[in-house]
């Protein structure tokens, strides 16, 4: 029973230790997966609200320039159907806003807006309705004519990147789980054999010199010979026991 006992005592501890390393390398992976992922989507979607506000602002151009407030409106209004859209507008050089998809205009849009002549995209962060939104704003004509402003609910960006981001991290994350349930078969593969030895020595010191060790392990590492080390103690031991036997005899 104590021998018993110390086996599975080296089990949980060889283990223990495996299954320990590998939950803090799963966790460390885990991390980085889950933020290096995020941050490529995060990425892949700023890119294509950059996209949709340009692919806006070549479809406004023709429309600011000739003041055809109607057909920017109905522009306006189309790009707002795109799933996670949740207003666009257009101004005009002088700022002035001549085209939005809002009833009443919030003054937290109008403040933060580049300055006409903007030649880039340009993207902030503001809050509408309590909620996050991002707003993405491109140049029409190089800024000559104005700009177009496409803002996304922050919500809808994180449910597109959860979507992605949780699957891939929980897939990532049964390998550290499958580690440990590996930890413990290699533990059992290491410790069965000492286990046994130590079964054997028991069995000598209580005077079974009969029972051949050296088909007990056959490996070449220090287990084996250690076996082979405890089996030329038991040969001596009997040899010496019968020398003994025959002289008291």
């Amino acid at each position: 029973m104590g021998q018993e006992s110390r086996g599975l005592s080296l089990k949980w501890k060889i283990g223990g230790i495996y299954t320990g390393v590998m939950l803090m390398l799963g966790v460390l992976l885990v991390v980085a997966m889950y933020q290096l992922t995020k941050n490529a989507m995060q990425d892949q979607l700023h890119k294509r609200a950059v996209a949709i506000a340009t692919n806006f602002s070549a479809a406004a151009a023709g429309h600011l320039v000739s003041r055809n407030l109607l057909a920017l409106h109905a522009l306006a209004g189309k790009y707002t159907l795109i799933d996670g859209v949740a207003y666009a507008f257009i101004d005009d050089a002088k700022g002035d806003i001549v085209a939005h998809t809002l009833g009443t205009f919030p003054s937290q849009l109008r403040g933060g807006t580049p300055a006409g002549g903007e030649r880039e995209a340009h993207q902030r962060t503001l809050s509408l309705q309590g909620k996050t939104v991002y707003e993405t704003s491109v140049p029409v004509l190089e800024g000559q004519a104005g700009s177009v402003h496409v803002g996304f609910w922050g919500d809808a960006i994180e449910k597109e990147v959860q979507a992605v981001v949780f699957p891939m991290v929980g897939i990532v994350a049964m390998f550290p789980l499958v580690g440990a349930i590996l930890s413990f078969v290699i533990a059992n593969w290491i410790v069965r054999p000492i286990v046994g030895l130590t079964e054997v020595a028991d069995k000598v010191t209580r005077g079974d010199l009969d029972m051949s060790i050296g088909n007990c392990v056959v490996s070449r590492d220090e287990i084996g010979e250690l076996a082979r080390s405890l089996e030329r103690m038991r040969s001596s031991l009997r040899a010496a026991m019968l020398r003994l036997n025959r002289q008291i005899v």
